[in-house]
């Protein structure tokens, strides 16, 4: 499948660059900054896109580019610090400047094919430190600010181009209409990227797989989601388990167990293990600890079940993209922001590979894939729920009266999202 590459310089907005993209049936990936060239090339990219990033060129410890991404003889666009990156790989001037941080009129300069059909004038959102003093003699100025001359900038020949502001957030005006000419005129990367074809593509790959299937469904879209792919794919190979752990919202356990038996035709398997959890969580306060021993009591009932019910030989998890972020899986600059509950290790002894179907997707592509499967619309936009459930929202001790106090507040929250439709 063709598709735009992202490199990855450690901004906030690397995964909504992707997301923008995929929006309009492209498929784009990120990868981190410093992917070897070997690695790059295997991608078989049609444009590569370098994301903003909070750095200075400057820097001692700045993330640059490997130089050779420049001679593949590729399109590049780059977004603010990506931009900044380009002039100064050229031979430009990057300066210090006044941070600028939210909206400005961007003033188009020529309408070339990046900025087609923008008409004279956008705003665009700021976000950056450094700005281009003076561009590379190769380049022209294709738009500017008031603050920043070189807001936009275009070597048509290399089809390379910088831009200042960030297209990927709705501050910025057609921000994705810049996006789709990139891909789709510059680029001329074929939209390939749907959901059905996700589908087809996904169910065919695992029906090749040999052995049987352990999927852990909390009731949860991400989940839900994985274990309908895999039973379309293998069938009664695979068996699902879900853990009353006590945590859950009121009465939700009831409601999952009837929500599958009702609509899905998977092996369900429910377990009760309140009181394994809550006596586990009796005394602790921090909630990375109460994290941690969530886990550890969710891989013991798997590490049971799986020696009761065996063999398996894969483990399947909901783990979306952002997911391997957010759990400091990722080369690039991105840093541990906390443990996630779906990133983790079941006993050596098990023996278990890892099964992670929606890996390269977001929650929104997810919704669309329910929708294929048939998954009611409750489930489709149900409120998400973090995996320690409820110990994580009450503050200090796990109590039995703290629990009763915060199911029944959670209720009445979404009982008012639902009734605003939120």
């Amino acid at each position: 499948m063709e598709k735009i590459v992202v490199l990855d310089f450690g901004s906030q907005y690397s995964h909504l660059i992707c997301r923008r993209i995929r929006e309009f049936s492209v498929y784009a990936e990120l990868v981190p900054y410093d992917i070897s060239l070997d690695e790059l090339k295997k991608l078989e990219p049609k444009g590569i896109i370098f994301s903003g990033g909070p750095f200075s060129v400057y820097n001692s410890d700045a993330p640059i580019p490997k130089k050779e991404i420049f001679e593949m003889k590729l399109p590049i666009l780059g977004i603010c610090y990506g931009h900044q990156l380009i002039v100064n790989n050229f031979g430009g001037k990057v300066k210090r400047a006044n941070k600028e941080y939210g909206s400005s009129l961007l003033i188009i300069e020529n309408d070339y094919d990046l900025l087609s059909g923008m008409g004279e004038s956008i705003r665009a959102w700021m976000s950056h430190g450094d700005e281009a003093e003076q561009i590379p003699s190769s380049f022209k100025i294709i738009g500017h600010t008031e603050t920043a001359n070189a807001a936009a900038i275009a070597n048509q020949e290399k089809s390379i181009y910088g831009i200042q502001f960030h297209p990927e957030v709705v501050h910025t005006e057609q921000g994705t209409e810049i996006l789709k000419n990139f891909a789709l005129k510059i680029c001329r990367v074929k939209q390939e990227w749907t959901m059905e074809t996700f589908v087809e593509n996904t169910v065919n790959k695992i029906s090749k797989i040999d052995g049987n299937v352990l999927c852990g469904v909390s009731g949860g879209i991400d989940s839900t989601v994985t274990a309908l792919l895999i039973q379309k794919a293998i069938g009664n190979r695979l068996k699902c388990i879900f853990v009353d752990n006590g945590l859950l919202r009121l009465d939700e356990e009831k409601e999952i167990e009837e929500m599958f038996k009702k609509n899905f035709s998977v092996n369900f398997n429910s377990v009760n293990a309140k009181q394994q959890f809550l006596s586990k969580l009796k005394g602790v306060t921090e909630p990375e600890q109460k994290r941690k021993i969530v886990g550890e009591e969710f891989i013991k009932i798997f590490t049971d079940f799986a020696g009761k019910n065996g063999p398996f030989k894969w483990l399947a998890q909901g783990t979306l993209y952002p997911d391997v972020i957010e759990s400091g899986f990722s080369k690039g600059p991105a840093s541990i922001i906390k443990t996630h509950h779906n990133v983790g290790g079941l006993p050596d002894w098990l023996n278990l590979e890892i099964l992670e179907p929606l890996r390269e997707l977001y929650k929104d592509e997810v919704r669309e894939i329910g929708k294929i499967l048939g998954v009611p619309k409750k489930l489709l936009f149900r409120h998400p729920f973090p995996g320690p459930g409820l110990a994580v929202r009450i503050i200090g001790e796990v109590t039995d009266e703290k629990l009763k106090i915060a199911k029944i507040a959670s209720k009445i929250v979404e009982e008012e999202l639902e009734g605003s439709q939120l």
